[in-house]
Formats: C-alpha cells, sequence, structure tokens
C-alpha cells in the first residue's frame, strides 16, 4: 500500500539578499502565483533568481515581472520561457492597498524569496522604499558594529571562564 506524504513546512527555493541592502522594507505579504507544471518542476530543483525582479500592478491584477525560472531540463515543447510575467494571487483588498501605496513617489514592490509552504509555491512580497547611498553605509556601519561589540563580549567571557577555570 503506497502511502500519501504531503509535504509540510517551508522549503525556500530563492532569496533575495539584495533587496535588504538597497530598500526600507515596509510591509510585506505573501501570495501564490499562477505557474505552469514545468515551472513547478524546475522550482522543485531548487533552480530560481528573484535579482532583477518587480511587482507591478496592471488592471487590478498583481504581476511578477522579471523572475527568472530556468527551463526544466526534462520538459518538452510544453516548456515555458524563463522571465515570462506570472500572475500574483492576493485578496482585492491587498491589491488596492498596495497600488495606492506603490504609486507614492520613491515607492517600488519587490520580490524577497520564493518558496514551497506546504506543498504550494509562494512568493514573499514586500512594500519597499529605495535608500539612499549614505542609508546603505550606515547600515552596512551598524552592522559591523554590532559584529564587533558582540565579538569583544564572546572574548571578555571567554577569558572570565579560563580565569574561573584555573583559580
Amino acid at each position: 500500500m503506497a502511502k500519501d506524504k504531503k509535504e509540510t513546512g517551508r522549503k525556500l527555493v530563492a532569496q533575495n539578499k539584495k533587496a535588504r541592502h538597497d530598500y526600507h522594507l515596509l510591509t510585506t505579504y505573501e501570495c501564490g502565483m499562477v505557474l505552469t507544471g514545468t515551472e513547478v518542476k524546475s522550482l522543485r530543483q531548487g533552480r530560481a533568481s528573484l535579482v532583477d525582479g518587480f511587482v507591478q500592478i496592471d488592471g487590478g491584477e498583481a504581476w511578477l515581472h522579471n523572475v527568472h525560472v530556468p527551463e526544466y531540463s526534462q520538459g518538452t515543447w510544453t516548456n515555458h520561457s524563463a522571465r515570462r510575467k506570472r500572475k500574483l494571487l492576493m485578496h482585492r483588498a491587498e491589491i488596492d492597498k498596495l497600488e495606492s501605496k506603490a504609486q507614492e513617489s520613491g515607492h517600488t514592490i519587490v520580490p524577497l524569496a520564493l518558496y514551497f509552504k506546504d506543498g504550494r509555491a509562494k512568493v514573499e512580497i514586500a512594500l519597499a522604499k529605495g535608500k539612499k547611498e549614505y542609508d546603505k553605509r550606515q547600515t552596512l556601519r551598524e552592522k559591523q558594529d554590532l559584529r564587533e561589540s558582540n565579538r569583544a563580549i564572546a572574548a571578555a567571557r571567554r577569558r572570565q571562564r579560563a580565569s574561573a577555570a584555573r583559580g
């Protein structure tokens, strides 16, 4: 007897780390995508890139542009094109709210992560405001300062433990 195996949990396929560096993320949304069979199979192999991706609201529908899902290697003439635009599945209220916010100056909608959640392909998108160059430097400086302070605290604890063990 064959048992049905249901996928559970979250399996990350692709992540857009540069988005967190280039933008201030204001709100995030999780939404589904309309995909073809070969796209799903290619994603299950863990192949995708969100680097140049963005979301555009067109005619009351959200569309994901420039996300690269490579062609499925065992696919035939039914294969998909790698950079086609994909429809996002969201509630009407969420789309309306995103559309009004995205029209403000300096705001955009970027994909952050592409993953499988309980067997279904999902994408995490965020309403974002572009960072200035000095903001990016400030963020890097804060990360570096935090890392250095954590190293100093860890070194002090090691010295304290070593002196307690001797004495």
